[in-house]
């Protein structure tokens, strides 16, 4: 898609990301409290923003891994088929692991993730979402903590891209196609 073709409204600000971020760092600092080492997997590539600012906050030891899945390809819509394209490269079981995700739409890929994640044996798995459209949910599945809900809108910004565009954006908008 030409970038022409469409424009970035704003939605939530850069300013308001970086406090709601400094709020759940210190709720999920506050949970994992006792713990040794909490293992956060960011979920690639959407979340590398998020996943960066929000370790950064963490008053905790801190690990971090990745999974990379697909589920989008180039498009707005959801193909609901989830395939893992980069696993973990250290073990998780019997640590604390934190998963991190830029949006729960569906919640088809998170579903998928939290269920491979946990057939690892992790002492606890809670999940972080940045952004969460509830009115878009197919699958019976929340995250722990959530950054923002926000209405079904086409987002970009802060990590998140449309056809591999807009992730440098430091707030999040909503995408708007020209006529």
């Amino acid at each position: 898609m030409n970038q022409s073709n469409y424009v970035v409204d704003p939605m939530i600000s850069a300013k308001s990301i970086a406090a709601r971020v400094e709020s759940l760092a210190h709720e999920i600092s506050d949970h994992f409290k006792d713990t040794e080492k909490l293992i956060v997997v960011g979920l690639l590539r959407g979340s590398f923003v998020f996943i960066a600012d929000l370790v950064r906050e963490l008053d905790l030891p801190v690990e971090v891994d990745f999974l990379e899945t697909s589920s989008y390809g180039d498009g707005m819509e959801s193909t609901r088929e989830v395939r893992i394209l980069k696993d973990l490269r250290g073990k998780i079981e019997g640590c604390d692991v934190l998963l991190v995700e830029d949006i729960v739409d569906t919640g088809h890929t998170l579903n998928h993730v939290v269920k491979l994640l946990e057939s690892r044996n992790p002492a606890r798995l809670k999940v972080c979402a940045l952004l969460d459209k509830p009115s878009r949910r197919e699958v019976d599945i929340t995250a722990t903590w959530t950054g923002f809900e926000i209405p079904d809108e086409f987002v970009v910004g802060y990590g998140i891209d449309y056809a591999q565009l807009n992730r440098n954006l430091d707030h999040i908008g909503k995408v708007r196609f020209l006529k």
